[in-house]
């Protein structure tokens, strides 16, 4: 549900900043102190991390990641979907991981969400949706899920260090999925 708090562009009265303003205002501040510390695109660690868009998970601090460490691959869910798969194939072919730790999470807005969703957007939109809404209602099934289509998929070279996790937004902790 959007923050009623933060206006929206159609809201903000005149004079008024959007988040967008906001963000680039940042941005702004943070280009002053920025330097180049010269790094390559290829992730120091060869690890790409795969996850839930949630803004709760802060991804970095959670697995100890510097900036450079990881490829960090996010969507709704954290599902291994074909884009996240040309994401991997990228990420180890092209710029060297080797590594694949998959993170979903409680509490999840996909955890119930059903095929539903896209039927009511083509109902409201007047077009079906391409992408499927890939919900679950087995937290740990659908970890199973996505360390499989790792695995199995032809385009990654890499799959004998895969990994799954649900990560406990009220603990913070990591629990590893087999």
């Amino acid at each position: 549900m959007p923050d009623s708090s933060v206006p929206t562009p159609a809201q903000a009265p005149a004079g008024t900043k959007t988040i967008t303003d906001r963000l680039v205002e940042a941005n702004r501040e943070y280009a002053v102190t920025f330097r180049d510390g010269g790094m390559d695109a290829r992730p120091v660690q060869r690890v790409a991390v795969v996850a839930c868009m949630d803004a709760r998970l802060d991804l970095f601090a959670a697995l100890g990641l510097e900036l450079g460490d990881s490829h960090i691959i996010r969507n709704a869910g954290g599902v291994v979907t074909d884009d996240t798969i040309r994401s991997l194939t990228i990420s180890q072919r092209a710029l060297g991981t080797r590594s694949v730790v998959l993170i979903h999470h409680t509490g999840c807005g996909l955890l119930g969400l059903t095929e539903d969703f896209r039927h009511e957007l083509e109902l409201e939109v007047g077009q079906r949706p391409q992408w499927a809404v890939e919900a679950f209602v087995d937290l740990d099934g659908d970890v199973r899920q996505s360390m499989q289509r790792v695995r199995t998929s032809p385009f990654l070279p890499h799959t004998d260090d895969v990994r799954g996790f649900v990560f406990d937004v009220h603990t913070g902790l990591l629990r590893e999925i087999h």
